[in-house]
């Protein structure tokens, strides 16, 4: 009922009002959100760089918060993919031709998911992919899970549905619907897509290269190539979620071997190993 619910509410109103208390630099108010929020879900604050909740200038800096060096130590092997955030494992696995798994029994396509563009979705048929679920509580920062040099970001406006597990279920193409961030980086296994999914009361997306991507909220597709693109080492920030969301990868195909305890469900954390890579010769 509640998911069904979503389709008739301001999506974006909400999340922008959402955006704006999050941003907000009154002493109280922000203090009474993070003191809400500390009530309602469990924070590990001793793995924060500040672990003071008050000591943040708002609600998002605390939200994002960096952590220690040594909070998310990151796979150390050369072959070894990171994890890319913090949160569950929505799914993972093969991409079937251009279809990838929602939720059991439900799909969406490739070139949905990339808004259209064929000439990237062809890259990932058959390929790999992961999708992580950020729960509120989560370090909410997206990281690279290999080394990859930055070629290509698409802005994709579009819904805000809620990316929870009931929502996943009951929204057909929710992550090919929702307003997206895509960035395409060359790697050693060929071309790799971090996509960031926005979703209710997600007041703010950013890369670490271009700052705030949303808002303002576009109503087309826009793209930046880098014709100088920028190395990326495993483990660096991405980009960041103020508020929680999704973050999915795409792989070529026969390029990642999974590590079997990953289902879905699994709890992982930023920068754990979740399987191998498979560099071209």
């Amino acid at each position: 009922m509640l998911s069904r619910l979503q389709n008739y509410l301001p999506q974006h109103f909400i999340s922008t009002f959402a955006g704006w208390l999050a941003n907000c630099e009154i002493p109280w108010l922000k203090n009474r959100l993070i003191q809400y929020f500390l009530w309602r879900y469990t924070v590990n604050l001793a793995e924060a760089l500040q672990p003071d909740p008050y000591q943040y200038r708002s609600f998002n800096d605390f939200f994002t918060r960096t952590l220690k060096t040594s909070a998310r130590p990151i796979a150390a092997e050369i072959n070894a993919l990171a994890c890319p955030a913090d949160g569950q494992i929505s799914q993972l696995g093969h991409i079937k031709q251009n279809q990838i798994l929602q939720v059991k029994n439900h799909h969406f396509s490739l070139q949905d998911l990339l808004g259209g563009d064929t000439k990237e979705a062809v890259h990932f048929m058959d390929g790999s992919f992961l999708t992580v679920y950020l729960a509120p509580a989560n370090y909410h920062r997206v990281h690279m899970p290999i080394d990859g040099r930055l070629v290509k970001m698409i802005y994709i406006p579009g819904r805000l549905f809620s990316v929870n597990f009931k929502t996943t279920i009951h929204t057909s193409n929710l992550f090919a619907r929702n307003e997206r961030i895509i960035s395409f980086f060359d790697t050693a296994i060929g071309k790799v897509a971090v996509i960031l999914v926005g979703a209710m009361i997600v007041g703010s997306m950013e890369t670490v290269w271009a700052g705030t991507i949303t808002p303002p909220r576009g109503k087309s597709i826009q793209t930046w190539n880098y014709i100088e693109p920028g190395l990326l080492k495993k483990g660096e920030e991405v980009g960041r979620f103020k508020l929680g969301s999704t973050a999915i990868l795409l792989f070529e195909r026969d390029r990642i071997t999974w590590d079997p305890e990953f289902i879905t469900t699994h709890p992982v954390q930023m920068g754990q190993r979740l399987g191998i890579i498979k560099p071209y010769q």
